[in-house]
């Protein structure tokens, strides 16, 4: 048994408690969490400075991309990212699996206990068998040709397979790489049981331009590899409203990026039966498309919001504590307690896994992160995450 002592203690589900005592035991499962004037344990404690808070959620991850880190170039867009990304992604498999193996020990390392992670191969399967960490694995598919619907959605559910029995669910990739006609398998799969859904989102103004106008960037990428869009219609509309109807009300389903997401699609979204919630990755956004969402405008609207690292690909760290500097550096009144919350229950829950992991209660196994370098209760350029339990 041991007992972690802090200047706070941020249990997630409750206030914060100043000068507040942890105690686990030796499989990291909550005995109590208590004031210094309440704590009856026995344990000796460990005086630390800085906050306790449980261990974070990645939502948003793509493990197998970890090889590409300092690979492709910043601030070029997303059509060019994408293509860097074909460019450079073939590699060979101890290549891909060593950097792997490193990035799922960097998340460790920096207190994230789950992860929400896309996957287009079988190759991560070993090592999220093995991980310290939870992993839920969306096997994403892309195909903008209708006729290639069915071929793709078998290959998802065939990759599906492979997973088993490991967590893991279908998914479109995004709505400008997915027909129609696949996002309708997708939707009938669904009212049949448990999937849940991840989904790039509005990750660039070009994006909704090529639903409204069919315009942009995003013709210029099916140029490049040969596809035929003659089929697509603009919609008169951005693309998170053009693919609401198609997706089903059975399943939770996380936006991610949301990059170029207006007050418009959020209000537009609440006129239908889904359950949505926000993924912000926001290191991610100004690597690649250097902007930021308006995340002040989904606060407050009923939805969940949590927090992605996105890949190495975009990233120069796996560090959800690096997310939450980013976004309270940009809006300074997003408190602190608020970013946790981001960052463990509200991940958690999206994962199906709050019951044992998101907040600092009696029974769970949350992990324990110690958060350092704080400007009172605001973190600071200088604030670093270590890992207690």
């Amino acid at each position: 048994m041991k007992s972690f002592k802090a200047d706070y203690v941020f249990p997630v589900c409750a206030d914060p408690i100043k000068n507040g005592i942890v105690t686990v035991d030796d499989f990291g499962k909550i005995i109590s969490v208590t004031d210094q004037n309440t704590s009856t344990t026995n344990a000796p404690v460990e005086h630390l400075s800085g906050i306790i808070c449980p261990g974070f959620i990645n939502t948003h991850c793509h493990l197998e991309l970890s090889h590409l880190r300092e690979k492709v170039d910043q601030h070029k867009g997303l059509v060019n990212f994408i293509l860097d990304v074909q460019k450079f992604r073939g590699a060979e498999n101890n290549l891909v699996l060593e950097a792997a193996e490193m990035a799922d020990k960097e998340m460790y390392e920096n207190g994230i206990v789950a992860v929400g992670d896309i996957s287009n191969t079988n190759i991560t399967i070993p090592i999220k068998k093995s991980s310290n960490l939870y992993y839920h694995s969306f096997i994403e598919m892309f195909s903008f040709s209708p006729e290639k619907a069915n071929e793709t959605f078998d290959k998802a559910l065939s990759l599906l397979n492979e997973f088993k029995p490991l967590p893991a669910s279908i998914t479109p990739h995004a709505p400008y790489s997915v027909s129609k006609e696949l996002f309708k398998l997708i939707q009938k799969y669904c009212e049949t049981g448990q999937n849940l859904i991840s989904i790039h989102n509005q990750e660039c103004d070009d994006e909704n331009k090529f639903y409204r106008y069919k315009q942009g960037s995003i013709n210029d990428l099916y140029a490049h590899f040969g596809i035929d869009i003659t089929h697509f219609k603009p919609q008169a509309r951005n693309s998170l409203q053009s693919i609401i109807p198609l997706l089903s009300n059975k399943q939770e389903i996380l936006m991610v990026h949301n990059t170029c997401t207006n007050l418009k699609d959020i209000y537009f979204i609440k006129r239908f039966d889904r359950k949505i919630h926000w993924c912000f990755c926001p290191n991610a956004n100004l690597y690649i498309e250097n902007k930021l969402p308006k995340v002040e405008l989904f606060v407050g609207q009923g939805h969940n919001i949590t927090l992605g690292t996105d890949s190495l690909a975009s990233n120069s760290k796996l560090c959800i504590l690096s997310e939450m500097r980013t976004i309270q550096q940009k809006f300074p009144s997003i408190s602190t307690a608020k970013l946790i919350e981001w960052g463990t229950i509200n991940g958690a829950k999206y994962l199906g896994i709050g019951d044992e992991k998101g907040t600092l209660e009696t029974g769970k196994i949350p992990g324990l992160n110690l958060i350092t370098g704080m400007d009172g209760l605001t973190l600071t350029p200088d604030s670093k995450v270590k890992r207690l339990i």
